[in-house]
């Protein structure tokens, strides 16, 4: 095998991805893998507040759904999953 069939094989996908409509924002717990714990509201805005979130009611910035938490110091990600899922929600991501 070539070096060009190996290449090819490779950046094939694993799973065939759809035609379907795009999907705004990221994943909450891509963002949350970026992210050190545990991490206080104030700087996980500073390091992630301008990442676009998937929410059930379409993309969001992550700032301003933390601004509605009040949750001050997050211990875990699990935590800072389940406080961006409280003020968002959770279900079926909104497509264009």
């Amino acid at each position: 095998m070539s070096d060009t069939e190996e290449e090819s094989e490779e950046t094939e996908p694993a799973v065939a991805l759809g035609d379907g409509p795009d999907v705004e924002g990221e994943p909450i717990a891509r963002v949350a893998s970026r992210l050190t714990w545990p991490v206080r509201n104030s700087d996980a805005v500073a390091q992630e507040g301008d990442a676009t979130i998937r929410t059930p009611e379409g993309p969001r910035e992550l700032a301003s759904v933390l601004e509605e938490s009040d949750v001050p110091l997050f211990q875990s990600r699990g935590e800072f999953v389940e406080a961006v899922e409280a003020v968002v929600g959770t279900g079926p991501v909104a497509v264009e």
